[in-house]
C-alpha cells in the first residue's frame, strides 16, 4: 500500500512538473530527477538509440531480478505467449488494436519479417527510396538476391519544399509491375517526415503494398497508425519512447494477415488469429517488455504533447543555429511541419575528422558521418545544442 501511494504521489509529482516547449529550467530539473544522464554529457543522439528514465531502468532490473527467484508461477519470459496486457496498451499508445501489433526487437527485425513474409516472384518491383535506414533497403536487397525480384529507389528532394512534393516524388515513379511500395515514415539521416497518410491512399487505390518503416515515428510525433491507411508498419521503442533497447513492435493490418507469412515460429503458428503469430520467436526477456510498460506510464503521465512540443521546440532552436553557419548544407526542410526532433546537414569542409575529435573530448554525443544529425529529447539541454555549434565553429570558423 505504501509503495502504492508513493507511485501515485511520484506521477502525480511528475504530471504537475510537465512545462511549456521553452522552460528550459523546468525541462532541466526533470533530467535531474529522472535521468542518469550525468552533466558533463552532451547527448544528442536519441535517433539511434534513447535515453531510458530511471524508473523504466528499475522496473526493468526488477523484473530481472524477480524472474530470477521464481517467485510467481508464469515464466519470466515473451516469446511464446501472446502477452496481451503489453500488447494491448502500446496499440492503445500507437492508435491501432491488439490484434493487429506483435512484439519485436526493433524495426530491423519487423523489416525483415515483413520482406520474408510477402510472397513475390521474378520480376516483380519494390520502390523505395534514396532516403532509406540500411536495414529498410538491405532486406529488399537479400529478397532481390533469393528471388528475382526488382528495387527500385526514387529519388526524394533533399531539402524538399513541401509535403506534395515528396509524395509526388515517390508515387510518380509507380509502374505496372511496382508491388510494394516501402518508404520511411520519418527518415534516419535527414529526418524528414514523409506525407504517410497521403501516399498510402494513393498507392492503395494503385493495387500496392504499402510498407512503413516507422523506427523514428514512436514518441517522437503524434500519430494513430490506423489513420496510415498502410499495409504494414515496422516500429522501433527504444529510441522516442524511453524503453530498454531491443523494443519494437510490427503492426499488420487485419486485412493483409492472410498475405503475410510468419518468418519465425513455433508449434500451431496456423492456429493463431491474429498478429501474435509474427512474435512467436522463441524465449526473450520479458523485463524488457516490463521497461516498456512502466516507459508508456512515464510518456502518459508527463504528457505526450508536453513531449512532442519540447523535442520540437528544440530541433526548431538547432535548425535556427544551423542555419546561421555559412559553411552548412541544411538538409532538413524550412517547414518546421515536415520534421519532428531531428535536423540534420553537410558540412562543407573536406575532413571532418578534426571536429569528431574536438566533439569526443567535450562529451557531445551525436550521428557522424558525412550527414551530420542533431536529435533531441526532453532530457537534451539548449546548452547542449550551443556546445555542439560552439565546438563547430571553434574547429571550422
Amino acid at each position: 500500500m505504501l509503495r502504492r501511494q508513493f507511485i501515485q504521489s511520484s506521477s502525480l509529482a511528475l504530471a504537475a512538473a510537465a512545462p511549456a516547449a521553452d522552460d528550459d529550467a523546468a525541462w532541466l530539473k526533470i533530467r535531474e530527477e529522472q535521468f542518469s544522464l550525468p552533466d558533463w554529457r552532451a547527448y544528442l543522439n536519441t535517433g539511434s538509440v534513447g535515453a531510458a528514465p530511471n524508473r523504466v531502468v528499475k522496473a526493468t532490473n526488477d523484473y530481472l531480478a524477480q524472474g530470477a527467484s521464481y517467485a510467481t508461477d508464469q515464466y519470466p519470459r515473451w516469446g511464446y505467449e501472446p502477452m496481451d496486457a503489453h500488447r494491448t496498451a502500446l496499440a492503445k499508445f500507437l492508435g491501432t488494436t491488439k490484434e493487429e501489433l506483435a512484439l519485436t526487437h526493433n524495426a530491423t527485425e519487423s523489416m525483415s519479417l515483413i520482406a520474408n513474409g510477402l510472397d513475390l516472384k521474378p520480376g516483380d518491383e519494390v520502390l523505395i527510396t534514396d532516403q532509406e535506414h540500411p536495414s529498410g533497403r538491405g532486406c529488399w536487397l537479400l529478397k532481390q538476391a533469393r528471388t528475382g525480384i526488382k528495387i527500385r529507389e526514387a529519388k526524394i528532394p533533399i531539402p524538399p519544399d513541401s509535403a506534395d512534393q515528396i509524395a509526388e516524388a515517390l508515387l510518380s515513379q509507380i509502374r505496372p509491375e511496382t508491388r510494394v511500395i516501402s518508404f520511411s515514415g520519418i527518415t534516419t539521416h535527414t529526418g524528414l517526415l514523409f506525407p504517410i497518410q497521403k501516399i498510402c491512399a494513393a498507392a492503395r487505390a494503385k493495387g500496392v503494398i504499402t510498407v512503413v518503416d516507422g523506427a523514428h515515428l514512436a514518441g517522437q510525433i503524434p500519430f494513430r497508425i490506423d489513420d496510415f491507411g498502410c499495409d504494414v508498419f515496422a516500429g522501433s521503442l527504444h529510441k522516442w519512447m524511453l524503453t530498454p533497447p531491443g523494443c519494437g513492435v510490427l503492426y499488420v493490418n487485419k486485412n493483409f494477415q492472410s498475405k503475410l507469412w510468419p518468418t519465425i515460429v513455433v508449434d500451431g503458428w496456423q492456429n493463431s488469429k491474429d498478429a501474435v503469430k509474427y512474435m512467436q520467436l522463441g524465449c526473450n526477456n520479458r523485463a524488457e517488455l516490463e521497461g516498456t510498460l512502466e516507459a508508456l506510464r512515464f510518456i502518459e503521465e508527463l504528457g505526450p504533447q508536453r513531449i512532442y512540443d519540447r523535442i520540437h521546440n528544440l530541433a526548431q532552436y538547432a535548425y535556427t543555429r544551423a542555419k546561421q553557419v555559412p559553411y552548412l548544407k541544411v538538409l532538413s526542410s524550412s517547414d518546421p511541419a515536415l520534421y519532428g526532433g531531428m535536423v540534420a546537414f553537410e558540412v562543407d569542409r573536406p575532413d571532418y575528422a578534426p571536429l569528431w575529435t574536438k566533439l569526443a573530448q567535450r562529451k557531445v554525443w551525436t550521428l557522424r558521418g558525412p550527414k551530420i544529425r542533431i536529435s533531441s529529447h526532453i532530457h537534451t539541454r539548449r546548452s547542449d545544442i550551443d556546445l555542439f555549434f560552439d565546438t563547430l565553429k571553434e574547429v571550422f570558423g
